[in-house]
């Protein structure tokens, strides 16, 4: 089993590992395997049978024709295995392998721990050589940035607060055009939801946020934003593993909430903020639960449809397929009410095969596309199954409630030519929603 790949210059990694020494390296897998590793590194390592049963279940595995170097085992043997058999000996051309692997080639997706008789969380071992990398500093260049912005600013685009405030207003004159007397407060204290958006919705992709304030208004619901850093719900220092920082955001969000008194959080359609803000920065905190109960825009949407909040006037026509994103599907159980949501707003719906638990991953989660364009053909070669797949339904909108799984279909879409339109659940509710005569401008 010999790992080829084509050469690939990123300066994060690159760059990083030609001013470390060995002694670094050694600290840093050392700290993470006798520190911070739990019990399941030591189980999951001895149980494991080399028996293949996960190696199909990888669409990178698929999407490299079978090549056995992208197989979920090889990749824990060609890292995890690695260092231990060396004891941590490892070289910098090792841990440039490893970064390569962790980072570019596993999207932390989870599908493979579904085919494991034994339930080896292979995403953990994988996650393990990314907190490595990130104490060394071996880590994507574009992810280094997101990370660092985050650290300095609590979002991911060097967004100041000035410039945060006026975007909401703008966006709020905007929005009076379709609604009368639209609001998007800021800042209000004591209303029973606080909404998080998402970085890239404050500068280029405005109109999810302006359709996600047209729901809210139209539901008549009692809500506000943050007047103040803490608005954008991303976390990307997640994706380098710098837990540090993402403890840092998370509790920002937190205490924003707590701040301004509200009942409750929610956030957007993103999969890896709704991990970090949910589970993996809560338990970094050393929290047992949310300290204000924190939603998901599908599990907010359902709410609103279930509770007779908004109405749908009338259904898409086109033909729709659903993806499953992993962090909220996968992770956490909300396909059953994904698809209630798209039949009550969609006329025909084809399912992906597989679909729910076991659709496969966009390729581009987990950091990947947050890698930056040196990385981008891996992750489109990684993606070909997920192509292949959506091309089959026959389908001309696909439906994707994350944002990493929107853009990264969108890149399918552009280089395997599948003539679809990609689009999020905020956008189709707020064009089928029925807009009461009063509220109309």
């Amino acid at each position: 089993m010999e790992f080829k790949r084509k050469p690939v210059t990123d300066i994060g990694i690159d760059q990083t590992l030609d001013k470390v020494d060995s002694a670094k390296i050694k600290k840093a897998i050392e700290w993470v395997l006798n520190k911070e590793a739990s019990a399941r590194l030591k189980v999951f390592v001895e149980t494991c049978l080399r028996c293949g049963m996960c190696t199909t279940s990888c669409h990178h595995y698929l999407s490299h024709e079978n090549d056995p170097t992208y197989a979920p085992a090889a990749k824990v043997k060609q890292t995890v295995w690695d260092i231990l058999s060396k004891k941590g000996n490892v070289t910098k051309e090792d841990i440039k392998k490893y970064a390569r692997i962790a980072f570019t080639e596993c999207n932390l997706c989870r599908r493979c721990v579904q085919f494991c008789p034994f339930g080896i969380d292979i995403a953990y071992l994988i996650s393990l050589i990314r907190r490595i990398c990130c104490l060394i500093g071996a880590v994507p260049q574009y992810i280094q940035d997101q990370a660092l912005s985050h650290m300095q600013t609590t979002n991911m685009l060097w967004f100041r607060q000035d410039e945060w405030l006026d975007t909401v207003q703008w966006l709020e004159d905007e929005l009076r055009g379709e609604i009368k007397n639209a609001r998007i407060p800021v800042g209000k204290k004591d209303a029973e939801i606080l909404y998080l958006a998402h970085g890239l919705e404050a500068k280029y992709m405005t109109g999810l946020l302006t359709n996600m304030a047209k729901i809210m208004n139209v539901a008549r619901l009692d809500w506000t934003m943050p007047d103040m850093d803490g608005w954008d719900y991303t976390n990307k220092a997640f994706y380098a593993h710098d837990f540090e920082t993402l403890g840092k955001v998370v509790r920002t969000h937190y205490e924003v909430a707590s701040n301004l008194n509200v009942k409750r959080i929610v956030m957007g359609e993103c999969g890896h903020a709704f991990r970090t803000g949910v589970y993996e920065g809560v338990r970094y905190l050393g929290w047992k639960e949310p300290p204000i109960p924190y939603i998901h825009g599908v599990q907010f949407f359902y709410e609103l449809l279930k509770e007779g909040r908004i109405t749908i006037a009338h259904k898409i026509k086109e033909p729709v397929t659903i993806q499953d994103p992993c962090n909220i599907v996968r992770y956490r159980g909300m396909g059953k009410m994904l698809r209630d949501i798209v039949k009550q707003i969609c006329e025909n719906v084809i399912e992906m095969t597989p679909k729910e638990d076991h659709n496969y991953c966009c390729s581009s989660g987990g950091g990947m596309i947050d890698a930056g364009p040196v990385w981008k053909s891996a992750r489109i070669e990684g993606g070909k199954v997920k192509a292949e797949q959506i091309k089959d339904t026959g389908a001309k909108i696909v439906i994707a409630p994350c944002h990493t799984c929107h853009k990264g279909i969108e890149d399918l879409n552009d280089f395997y030519k599948l003539g679809v339109h990609v689009k999020f659940l905020t956008d189709l509710i707020a064009e089928t929603m029925e807009i009461p005569e009063e509220m109309r401008p």
